[in-house]
């Protein structure tokens, strides 16, 4: 998810979590099992929604630019800074070598990294959290959002045009919500050679130019799909933050890693047109692997097309979209699962999606998807008190191509009573993320272990 009022209303365990906190703080603990690396020749691949957007612009590089641990007299600042630390912390225990991490506001730079990026490397991935080694990416990608840029149309239709960065209404008004340019941005971390001449990202693909695009329809007029205006639709992205192809150099081995954070479907009326909008964004990865079916795909430079036939790929990041439950349109991510260019035979999973959805209960119990699978713990009561919300999902995927071997993948969701639980918590306020985050170790030809 990128809104949090409906999702993230405390819950009466908070309460548990808090009292934990100081005393987990003082401890040097052993990682999690699930967290061992595989043989040699396995590279690990994860994806983390992060949480490490912030509310006004340059905050998040205010927070970032001192550890954790530096002197600092606001108290939200300072629990801003311990928020970056336990995702430092999940990090550093997990050690993905090409990492994606969602929720990571923009800021102008150059695509091999910005300040921000600079500043959580050597503040917070850099610096041992917890007794934990520091990890460092030697390469990095990181490039421009949709994200609460300026549309100048009133996209949400409720008769006015907010055009003004932080205004209430401005975020629905932009080509992907956020509430300022950057907000829900996202950044690649790698180990291994990043291919910047490559590289290829698709912020300004127009969603009217996929061939049979789910536009969503104004249903108090009589023509299709008309919810937005024509004039609407010639600037309207399809991508509500990007869709990045990095080539990653394993070796000789090059992997597309294919990034994106679709936007979530709720928060809209009838017309579901952020459902719809996650759909599309969901199915243009299906498209770019697909041997054909992604000739209409234009990248950012004019290029045109998908993938070429055999070519590796691993696409990550928070698709919001659970195959059973939650509110994405049925199908969403089942282009992508049921994809026969996509390996799925091993699934993440943690014992501690089965436990936390049977310890939360409310909506969970009604659940379809094994809650093993589960990557994101969001409220779980369908009305309030306290909140409104779906219950825990599986929201964030790692899948690698078919020419891809699968060693090992988890999901890092400590269960309850297990010593790191300080770092996902018990509910609400989260000391992490609400997401957890993801990893796949994938047997590359030619690869070497990371740092």
């Amino acid at each position: 998810m990128t809104r949090s009022a409906p999702h993230h209303a405390v819950r009466p365990s908070a309460a548990l979590l808090l009292a934990l906190l100081p005393l987990a703080a003082s401890l040097f603990l052993p990682p999690v099992p699930a967290a061992a690396k595989g043989p040699p020749e396995a590279v690990r691949f994860a994806t983390f929604n992060a949480s490490l957007n912030r509310n006004e612009p340059g905050q998040a590089l205010t927070d970032l630019s001192k550890p954790a641990g530096a002197p600092e007299p606001d108290p939200a600042v300072r629990a801003r800074r311990a928020q970056a630390a336990a995702v430092a912390e999940i990090i550093q225990r997990t050690r993905p070598e090409v990492l994606l991490i969602n929720e990571f506001d923009y800021v102008d730079g150059p695509v091999t990294g910005n300040a921000l990026t600079d500043a959580f490397q050597a503040n917070y991935l850099g610096v041992s959290q917890n007794g934990q080694p520091t990890i460092h990416y030697d390469y990095v990608f990181v490039a421009p959002s949709n994200t609460g840029i300026a549309s100048g149309f009133d996209l949400n239709n409720n008769g006015a045009t907010v055009t003004t960065p932080l205004a209430p209404g401005y975020g629905d008004d932009a080509l992907g919500f956020g509430e300022f340019p950057g907000k829900f941005g996202m950044a690649v971390f790698s180990q291994h050679p990043i291919d910047y001449g490559a590289a290829r990202t698709f912020q300004h693909f127009k969603w009217k130019d996929m061939p049979g695009a789910l536009l969503p329809d104004d249903a108090s007029k009589p023509a299709p799909a008309d919810w937005y205006s024509a004039a609407e639709l010639a600037i309207l992205p399809l991508s509500s933050k990007s869709h990045w192809d990095v080539p990653i150099s394993i070796g000789g081995t090059t992997v597309h890693f294919l990034v994106s954070h679709p936007t979530p479907p709720v928060f809209d009326g009838a017309e579901d047109r952020n459902g719809r909008r996650n759909f599309d964004e969901i199915r243009l990865w299906a498209d770019y692997v697909s041997p054909g079916a992604g000739r209409y795909i234009y990248d950012d430079a004019g290029a045109t097309g998908g993938l070429k036939p055999g070519a590796k790929f691993v696409i990550a990041g928070d698709q919001n979209s659970d195959p059973l439950d939650g509110d994405s349109i049925p199908g969403s991510i089942q282009q992508l699962l049921d994809n026969p260019r996509i390996n799925t035979t091993v699934t993440p999973s943690s014992v501690g999606g089965t436990a936390w959805a049977a310890v939360q209960g409310g909506v969970n119990a009604n659940h379809r998807s094994d809650p093993a699978f589960d990557t994101a713990d969001f409220c779980d009561t369908a009305t309030p008190p306290p909140c409104s919300g779906p219950g825990n999902l599986r929201a964030d995927y790692v899948l690698p191509s078919r020419n891809l071997k699968i060693v090992d993948a988890a999901v890092f969701w400590p269960e309850p009573g297990h010593p790191l639980v300080y770092l996902t918590g018990t509910g609400f306020p989260v000391p992490s993320s609400d997401h957890r985050l993801v990893w796949v170790d994938l047997k590359v030809p030619g690869s070497a272990r990371g740092k």
